[in-house]
């Protein structure tokens, strides 16, 4: 699958692939300068990029492990969702966890991008839903093992 990539401003980079199994590619804040995260607070960083995905996929955007693990930084809202239509600026909004200023220097690898298939739907209202057994039984009633 081959994805149409725009490249809005010069400090966009085309995301990067690790290794050949990789899962994801790397997205980069296309920032001339250090960004500065606060202890507990939200940025939003443009990666300068736009994409065309194909009908019937989404760009899931994910945290860096080596990000989220050593320095407490992950997407605002976990995963961020690129949807097929969508043509606007890629922007990872990240979110500080730790408690300390985390700096993001600039043009670094902030997030990373994984195109997933997207089942469209549609609802359908109903008086009555079937009966399964677990019924309504929510958080944890399905146990731990």
């Amino acid at each position: 699958m081959k994805i149409d990539i725009k490249l809005l401003n010069d400090l966009a980079t085309i995301p990067t692939i690790g290794s050949p199994y990789a899962a994801g590619a790397d997205l980069y804040a296309a920032t001339e300068y250090d960004t500065v995260i606060r202890a507990g607070e939200t940025t939003k960083i443009n990666t300068g990029i736009s994409l065309a995905i194909p009908e019937g996929y989404f760009g899931a955007i994910f945290a860096r492990s080596g990000l989220a693990t050593k320095q407490g930084l992950r997407p605002a809202n976990c995963v961020g969702v690129v949807d097929s239509d969508y043509r606007g600026p890629v922007i990872v909004a990240l979110h500080n966890d730790s408690d300390e200023p985390q700096i993001i220097p600039a043009k670094a690898r902030i997030a990373q991008l994984v195109i997933l298939p997207c089942q469209t739907f549609e609802f359908n209202q109903v008086d009555e839903l079937d009966v399964t057994e677990r019924g309504s039984q929510g958080f944890g009633s399905t146990g731990l093992k």
